[in-house]
């Protein structure tokens, strides 16, 4: 079997994934999945459509994130090994789709207005 590539997308964050039958090892940017993502948390998103599909352990997966932070980039990686476990066995789908894995989330960030604090917020009002 060849490397599978794919990619997902998370705010500003963007994840490109290069996966292949293996010892189940996972980098992230050349560094460890645990150097790269410290908190538990992330490793867990990571690995989340891996454990539903019951491959964990199966494939090695290198992984490049870029832009965004530490949470968007987990949840774009996500995305990309749900979209390449579809790739490989077109039955793991149903279950992907039903846990929304390979729904792309497209909520951003608003963009700040002129004249505006932030994006909505109005600057103090002073009545003298």
């Amino acid at each position: 079997m060849e490397i599978i590539n794919t990619i997902g997308r998370r705010k500003t964050s963007v994840a490109r994934i290069y996966m292949q039958p293996g010892k189940g090892e996972i980098s992230v940017n050349n560094r460890t999945i645990e150097v790269y993502f410290p908190f538990d948390l992330h490793q867990i998103v990571v690995k989340q459509p891996l454990a539903l599909v019951g491959e964990d352990g199966a494939y090695d997966i290198k992984i490049n994130v870029d832009g965004g932070g530490i949470k968007g980039q987990a949840e774009a990686a996500r995305m990309a090994i749900a979209r390449a476990l579809c790739e490989i066995n077109a039955d793991h789908r149903e279950a992907l789709k039903k846990e929304g894995f390979l729904t792309r989330d497209s909520r951003m960030v608003e963009r700040k207005k002129p004249g505006r604090r932030k994006a909505r917020r109005r600057f103090q009002f002073s009545k003298r």
